[in-house]
């Protein structure tokens, strides 16, 4: 409609539906279905097992990979060609297992339609099917449905409707039927409910506005449904790195096998080297050992009580730069509590519910009872009313057993509470007790409980409580007021002459480690962002006890940017309030254009666009929904900020162990290209392709993925995010590579040459010397690379133990039949001696580039 549903009157509302109160006829009903179709939001086909399978394999470095085992297939190396084909597989599997799940965010959203519902049809009330629900229906609607479609409000009697899912407002939102401004956000539609929202108290009837994709709800389906998943950081330089072994691998063959024939080298020993050489250039356990490292990882986020949905969210989640953050539940905590109590001329703080009891005095104790008798939860009511709840809590905590005061004391009668009257009331015998709005109650008050006992409320007092209501609502309290009045018979006594008792302030507080955790965060380079549906007081309130900046923009500001203006000011604001769905994605976009990785937390409907938008998602796993689930990368099973400080720590750390055995293999295959480039230059082929495949196997393999297991540095939580713009191959890696390739080379040459011993062709035993001496000097290596990394040396048993096996494997093919296959013979004492010898040698070398790198570049 335009102008909207909630800016018109109600008739004309009918009106333009062409509906009334009856409702419409079954024939209409059936015409607007054929013409408006089903009252369902439309789902996409999802993946199938065999795409996610696929997908597992659409990577550079895997095609590369491939290739090299075709290669090895062709030059009759069958079993090198297996070994490359098991790796592969099992990375690919390792991914499948972690992502095998089909998204399924649309799926979940069909699961928030209604089963059923009530409309008014040929005159009569009927119950149908959600899904047939039409424009123009007229429904009943009462405490407990779930509304299933958009409606506007008809009449009210006290509706209260739960939106937190669509719009982030932390308690039920009371609705009414007079019309608000067309440009009213949506979280302040009160003539207006939502399909999928939940009706907590009250009753009302309601015009189907909308159905189906033309829900607020569709329009959010049908944004996640042209919503992208996006790569990585990690999966882009994976990627990246791939193309570049695949040119040089390439490039190296042309190189190589056209001056092996120039120098009459037999064809076929040629195609073997440019085997050797491609073997040699791809670090083929490389994805496998990423994939083990991240899902390692995955365990211990699990652990912390972060469960990854997509598993190379784990490195990323570690270079975020921008935590944009729902308040309600995350940053607090979750749940309405008691924070001060006004008596006459007395404030008393409160913390809220705690094991030990609180001590209050008597005035405010009749505070607490009057609001625990005037109210419908009970101490062990879970889904009742917010406020409720707290206020029962509260006079638990202070020692009243509510379930013994509500049987001393029995409710004979009640006036329920309603969005027009704004107060309630209960009658026990010869009392009764009223709760409501501070101004209405006030109002009716014409005494007051002081510490001398019940006196008469003077203008002077009346507006020192209206002085106390202003200052607890300054604070971002929500404020009620309790009264009662003796022999009242009925509502009419409670219209006037109540005595008034106090006021109530009430407030969802910060979570106590939450701002520990936001300081920690900002230590690390990482700006921190409340994006709310809640009110601009309460989120301004909230920040500043978190120690954000209070700068608040609200949504309908926002919604009056251009991109251009929204991108400058998204700098500078910490706090957005009364934001819509379309809000937080254009804050997202905007952060986002401006060069930041940004992670998004949420828990409604309404967050999941910005999830699936965001570089990484993370969804409440307590309160939130299965749309917002299904959307993120990342579900935190406590809805706890503190735990995405913790798990942006692991991301980090993961990252730089990937950083290490990245710069472990890459450093490794720089030594194996060149010594069998410059011997090849000699007519020697130093290391056969089954031998290239061992070392990288043994190196590669459980070594590099023990490096996963290694904890974090000391300062990992104390330096910026890494730049997006400078890849895991930076300066560092390429000096480190370079360094230690360089000296790895000349000590193997040089033991090559020794043990040679002028011969033409490479011996036996001088084959086996470089392969074992190569596999020693790697171990030697990796300890020097964790150096570098500020490891310390002993800190990961489980490093020590894959070093230990990867030797027994080593002196496996030395000293078994298994020496034939690859070309080996058993070595002496004093060989070993010899190859000691050149660990010492290459050890100086290496802790000096190590030296050099860390104190040139430290990027990581």
């Amino acid at each position: 409609m335009d102008p909207p549903a909630h800016s018109r009157p109600v008739a004309d509302v009918f009106e333009r539906l062409e509906s009334g109160d009856d409702g419409l006829s079954g024939a209409e009903a059936r015409r607007r279905r054929e013409e408006y179709g089903p009252n369902a939001v439309t789902q996409a086909a999802g993946r199938s097992l065999l795409t996610i399978l696929a997908s597992q394999f659409r990577s550079v470095l895997i095609y590369v990979l491939v290739v090299a085992a075709a290669l090895s297939l062709w030059t009759g190396h069958a079993v090198d060609a297996v070994l490359i084909a098991v790796i592969v597989l099992a990375n690919g599997l390792f991914g499948f297992v972690q992502d095998y799940r089909a998204e399924a965010s649309l799926a979940a959203l069909r699961e928030l339609t209604a089963p059923t519902a009530i409309v008014r049809r040929d005159g009569t009330t009927e119950e149908v099917t959600a899904t047939e629900i039409v424009p123009g229906d007229v429904v009943e609607l009462t405490g407990g449905d779930v509304v299933p479609a958009d409606c506007r409000l008809v009449s009210v009697t006290g509706l209260e409707a739960d939106e937190s899912a669509l719009t982030g407002e932390s308690v039920p939102v009371g609705k009414h039927t007079p019309p608000v401004p067309a440009d009213t956000p949506l979280a302040e539609r009160t003539p207006m409910v939502y399909k999928g929202t939940n009706v907590t108290r009250g009753r009302g009837v309601a015009v189907v506005t909308a159905t189906g994709m033309d829900t607020e709800v569709g329009a959010i389906a049908a944004e996640l449904a042209g919503t992208e998943t996006t790569e990585t950081p990690l999966q882009r330089e994976l990627d990246s790195l791939g193309r570049k072994l695949g040119v040089g691998v390439v490039i190296l063959a042309a190189l190589v096998v056209p001056l092996l024939l120039a120098q009459g080298t037999d064809p076929f020993q040629a195609a073997l080297t440019a085997v050797s050489l491609a073997v040699a250039a791809v670090p083929e356990g490389l994805p496998a050992v990423v994939t083990l490292t991240l899902a390692l990882g995955v365990r211990r986020m699990a652990d912390e009580n972060a469960l990854v949905r997509r598993l190379p969210a784990v490195e990323a989640l570690g270079g975020v730069d921008v935590i944009c953050t729902d308040k309600t539940g995350t940053l607090t905590r979750g749940q309405m509590s008691v924070s001060r109590m006004w008596v006459n001329d007395g404030v008393v703080d409160f913390g809220g519910p705690s094991e030990a009891e609180v001590t209050v005095p008597d005035r405010v104790e009749l505070l607490l009872r009057g609001a625990a008798l005037c109210n419908d939860a009970t101490p062990d009511d879970e889904d009742g009313d917010p406020t409720e709840r707290a206020l029962v809590d509260a006079a638990e905590s202070a020692g009243i057993d509510v379930a013994a005061l509500r049987d001393a004391n029995p409710r004979t009668d009640e006036i329920p509470f309603s969005s027009e009257r704004k107060w309630m009331g209960t009658v026990h015998d010869d009392r009764a007790y009223v709760k409501g709005a501070p101004e209405v109650v006030l109002s009716k008050a014409g005494r007051v409980v002081t510490g001398a006992g019940v006196e008469e409320m003077t203008d002077e007092r009346r507006e020192r409580v209206r002085e106390q209501v202003r200052a607890f609502a300054d604070d971002a309290l929500r404020v009620l007021a309790v009264a009662y009045a003796d022999d009242a018979d009925g509502e009419d006594d409670l219209t006037g002459g109540l005595v008034f008792v106090g006021l109530v302030g009430l407030i969802d507080p910060a979570r106590e480690e939450v701002a520990d955790a936001i300081a920690a965060t900002k230590r690390a380079g990482i700006d921190v962002k409340m994006v709310t549906g809640d009110n601009v007081r309460t989120a301004a309130a909230i920040a500043d006890s978190l120690g954000m900046d209070t700068e608040v923009m609200e949504g309908r500001e926002l919604a009056a940017m251009d991109d251009e203006e929204l991108r400058e000011r998204v700098e500078s604001v910490d706090v957005f309030a009364r934001t819509a769905p379309e809000h937080k994605v254009r804050i997202l976009r905007a952060l986002q254009a401006n060069g930041h990785r940004v992670a998004m937390t949420g828990d409604g409907v309404n967050d999941a666009p910005a999830l699936k938008n965001a570089d990484i998602g993370v969804a409440m796993g307590i309160r939130g929904t299965d749309v917002a689930k299904q959307a993120s990368d990342i579900v935190l099973l406590d809805d706890n900020y503190a735990t995405i400080e913790r798990a942006i720590e692991r991301g980090r750390a993961i990252f730089d162990n990937v950083w290490k055995f990245v710069a472990y293999l890459l450093s490794a295959n720089v030594a194996e290209v060149a010594i069998v480039f410059i011997g090849s230059l000699f007519g020697y082929l130093v290391l056969p392709a089954v031998q290239l495949l061992w070392i990288n196997l043994l190196t590669d393999g459980l070594p590099a993925v023990a490096l996963g297991a290694d904890p974090a540095s000391e300062d990992v939580m104390d330096r910026p995010p890494r730049d997006p713009d400078r890849g895991i191959v930076g300066r560092g890696m390429l000096g480190l590579m370079a360094g230690i390739g360089t000296v790895s080379t000349a000590v193997m040459l040089g033991l090559l040459f020794l043990t040679l011993d002028g011969a033409r062709a490479v011996t036996p035993y001088a084959m086996t010397m470089v392969f074992t001496g190569f596999v020693a000097i790697e171990f030697e290596k990796l300890y020097v690379i964790r150096w570098l990394g500020e490891t310390p040396t002993f800190s990961n048993p489980w490093l020590a133990g894959a070093i230990a096996v990867s030797a027994v494997l080593q002196l496996a093919v030395l000293y078994t039949p298994l020496n034939e296959y690859f070309g080996t013979v058993p070595l002496g004492l004093a060989d070993w001696g010899l190859l000691a010898g050149t660990l010492l040698l290459a050890l100086p070398g290496y802790l000096a580039v190590a030296a050099y790198v860390r104190r040139r570049s430290r990027t990581r």
